[in-house]
Formats: structure tokens, sequence, C-alpha cells
């Protein structure tokens, strides 16, 4: 039987294996490329069996879309805390910005880029990885939907409000990661300006005619 003393310990040492591996992977799919990277090479820089790999990743893809699924799960988190009186893109948009910033987040290493943003870097520029990420994304839209319903009080099914409102907060994410990578994938700061210039133009973008400025 484990002690309580040991369950901590063991679940600082499960982690500090996570984040080797996930460092040792990102180390080697920059010089390497993601495709020329072997799951052996990785266990090897972290002198772990190939076992011990699989405990924590179903495959090599799965290293770089495990960042996904937390940075959606700390999207859900934020998004169900927003206050009810905010309109549905206003709770998206705070709840993106303050995922975001939390999911960033690394004490032990200031100064230090963020291996979220460089998993980001990493899927924009593999295109196997973007197509993984873009199914993730694809089977987790119905969440949203049912979050965005039960947050204003409509039948998700009959209302497509709630649906409509996904697929625009998708492309605002798409969107607005595009431009961030173009502009030179910079800060969390940088990632969060570009969407909001890009949710600015949700409305002269949907309504009236389009003038040259």
């Amino acid at each position: 039987m484990v002690s309580v003393a040991e369950s901590p310990r063991r679940e600082r040492k499960k982690r500090q294996t996570r984040d080797a591996l996930v460092h040792a992977a990102l180390r080697l799919f920059d010089a390497k490329g993601y495709e020329h990277t072997a799951i052996r090479e990785i266990t090897d820089a972290v002198d772990v069996s190939e076992r011990t790999f699989f405990r924590y990743f179903a495959s090599k893809e799965d290293v770089a879309v495990s960042f996904v699924r937390d940075g959606s799960e700390a999207f859900d988190r934020e998004l169900a805390a927003r206050p009810p009186d905010e309109e549905p893109l206003t709770a998206l948009r705070n709840a993106f910005a303050a995922s975001l910033r939390a999911i960033t987040a690394d004490p032990g290493h200031p100064g230090e880029e963020s291996v979220y943003l460089l998993i980001v870097k990493l899927i924009e520029t593999t295109p196997s990885l973007l197509a993984a990420q873009l199914r993730y994304m694809r089977d987790r839209d119905d969440e949203l939907v049912r979050v965005l319903a039960a947050r204003e009080g409509v039948d998700p099914v009959a209302d497509l409000r709630p649906r409509v409102a996904a697929v625009i907060f998708g492309a605002l994410v798409a969107t607005a990661t595009k431009q961030w990578r173009s502009d030179g994938c910079g800060t969390v700061d940088e990632m969060l300006a570009a969407f909001d210039a890009c949710l600015e133009q949700v409305g002269p973008a949907l309504a009236g005619h389009w003038t040259a400025r």
C-alpha cells in the first residue's frame, strides 16, 4: 500500500519523467524534424525504456497533441468560471486569454519560451500534427456547443447560435495563430493581441459592404 507521504512523491516523479520526455522530444524535433525522430531516440535521451514512454503517450504524435488537450481542458475550466452576465463571445475571449496565460506560465523557468508555444509552432509547421489537431478540435466541438448553450439557457439542438459561435471562435483562434506565426511567433501577449485584432473584425466582416479605406 502506498503511504500518504509517498503518493505526492510518486506523482512528482511521474510529472518529472513526462516533462523530460516532452523536452527531449522537442529538442529532437527541432534538430532532426518531427518526421525523422524515432521514439527510441526520445527514450534514449531520457534514459528510460520505450515501455515507459507508452505509459505517458500513445504515440509520438500524442506528445504534441497532449498539449492541445491540456489547453482545451484549461479553456473549458476558464469558460465555466466566467461570469454568467458576459456575452458569449466576450466569455470565449476572456476564457481563451486566461487559459493561455495559465498553460504558458512556467515559474520554474522564467524568461524561457513556453513549452506550449513551442508545441504550437511545431504543430503549425508539421502537416501531420496540424491534421491531428484539427481532428481533435472537431471532435470536441459538441462539448463547447453544450457549454455555450447551457450558459445562455438555450437548446443546443434547436438553436444554432451556440454552434455558430463555436465555429466563429475556432476560426478566430486559427486565424490569430496563423497571424502570430507570420509575425515571428512572439509572446503570449502578441498572440492575444492577434486574437483581439481578429475579434474586432467579426462585425465589420459580417455586416454591410466592405469599402476601401
